[in-house]
């Protein structure tokens, strides 16, 4: 399942939250970082993006 995001670019940004390594927060948002040095900022604060990324790695009913 992807997540969508609004990147800083205010482009529609989606994520596959299996690929996440790392999640931070910078001063025009949060940080998402994947394997090997990818990483993109999104607009919405830390809180949104870990629950949105944790709903999505739920199990579906």
């Amino acid at each position: 399942m992807l997540v969508m995001f609004v990147g800083t670019d205010r482009t529609q940004t989606a994520i596959n939250p299996a690929q996440v390594t790392f999640v931070s927060s910078v001063s025009n948002g949060t940080r998402i970082r994947f394997g090997e040095g990818r990483s993109v900022t999104v607009t919405e604060p830390i809180d949104a993006v870990l629950d949105s990324l944790n709903q999505a790695l739920r199990p579906h009913e």
